[in-house]
């Protein structure tokens, strides 16, 4: 179900995104919000993107998914620099994507975790800011709030 619910949340940010944002491909954007997580999570081929949502979309994913085959301490800089290469809707996913993962952390998290999850959350609005005012702005507010969690 949270899985379900991470989902729902990064599309209706991109939702909102797209009413505040001028020539914004929503078409991409919204297929590219309900499936950045396909790749990491499922088994569904990588072939079967293209065939059902075109290239366009695939490529999107593709860009949106860490390349697990380098370490983890390069995954999200290989991943922001793929991104940038895309078209700004990508762009809008990913920031989308950690405004919903910067609720309340697990309780469990050591708070040496949480600091790691913050500094990867300011770099990824660093590298990303440009691509969407809307969405810069409510990362910016998203990660002032979860410094006091």
């Amino acid at each position: 179900m949270e899985y379900i619910n991470h989902i729902g949340s990064v599309v209706f940010e991109i939702i909102n995104a797209s009413k505040n944002t001028p020539d914004f491909n929503f078409d991409l954007a919204i297929k590219c919000a309900f499936l950045h997580d396909t790749i990491e999570d499922t088994d569904y081929p990588i072939e079967d993107l293209e065939k059902e949502y075109g290239k366009e979309v695939k490529e999107g994913v593709l860009a949106l998914t860490k390349n697990t085959e380098l370490e983890k301490e390069h995954q999200m800089t290989d991943s922001l620099n793929r991104i940038k290469l895309k078209p700004k809707e990508i762009w809008a996913v990913k920031m989308a994507d950690r405004i919903c993962n910067l609720y309340a952390p697990p309780y469990f998290w050591k708070e040496a975790k949480k600091e790691k999850y913050l500094e990867e959350a300011k770099i990824i609005y660093e590298h990303l800011k440009d691509g969407n005012d809307y969405l810069a702005k409510r990362l910016s507010e998203k990660i002032e709030a979860y410094k006091n969690k």
